[in-house]
């Protein structure tokens, strides 16, 4: 008779809640397909072991002591962003109320304009996780943000309008920053190096991350790594300040 307690329960219940949570989280990446990729192969190690396959058996022993390092090295952008996750402090902390109504009303009236003239433009907004790297690819800045430098940066005229401009809070920290670019095989070609930069910070950190299409004047959002793109423009400066609020 088996004995089955309410430990048992409670240590099933955990275990699952754990798979649940890494599988979510793969999902939600680029990496899904080379998860189900790895699980095919740890089924075929598994299968191995129960049909007593002696060639298969041989070939999976010699490989184990790489199993580790072949994970990281595959999970590696998915493993950095939870580290960083799990340990994220912003210098600021969650923005206070004004700065959100101060950010979302000026960013939304330069995007506005950018668009209206078909303007390219990449602006990412710090939230918890620190974005000093990125800024120490750029130009540094220290300028309340408003709409007019925004728009100005950007202009083709600039000699800052490649590259992104980083928001601290309610400060235009840098300008001309350097992003990375998402690998992500899902995407359609036709996005362009603004819009893969958009989803490839986000892809490694909580910020958010605006796009002006310089080909159609559309205007996207990139946050946790999903793009939306051909956003209203009535309603861009609610949805800038809902996202700052969470």
């Amino acid at each position: 008779m088996i004995d089955f307690s309410l430990l048992d329960v409670l240590d099933i219940l955990i275990v699952a809640a754990l798979v649940f949570m890494v599988i979510r989280f793969f999902a939600s990446t680029r990496s899904i397909t080379m998860l189900t990729g790895l699980l095919l192969i740890l089924s075929l190690v598994v299968l191995s072991n129960v049909l007593n396959l002696p060639t298969m058996k041989i070939i999976m022993h010699g490989l184990r002591n790489l199993w580790i390092i072949v994970f990281i090295i595959i999970f590696q952008p998915e493993i950095r962003r939870a580290l960083i996750n799990l340990g994220k402090s912003s210098k600021f902390g969650y923005f206070i109320q004004e700065a959100i109504e101060t950010v979302s009303e000026e960013v939304s009236k330069a995007i506005i304009q950018l668009s209206d003239k078909r303007i390219g433009a990449l602006i990412a907004i710090e939230r918890k996780v620190p974005l000093d790297y990125y800024i120490r690819t750029g130009i540094k800045m220290e300028a309340v943000v408003s709409s007019d430098l925004l728009v100005s940066i950007f202009s083709i005229y600039s000699p800052l309008h490649d590259g992104a401009v980083i928001i601290q809070e309610d400060h235009i920290v840098a300008a001309k920053s350097i992003l990375p670019l998402t690998d992500h095989p899902d995407l359609s070609p036709t996005l362009g190096t603004r819009h893969r930069a958009a989803i490839g910070l986000t892809e490694e950190t909580d910020a958010i991350c605006l796009v002006v299409s310089e080909e159609t004047g559309s205007i996207s959002i990139a946050v946790g790594g999903d793009y939306y793109g051909d956003l209203d423009v009535k309603e861009l400066k609610s949805t800038i300040q809902d996202m700052l609020q969470k």
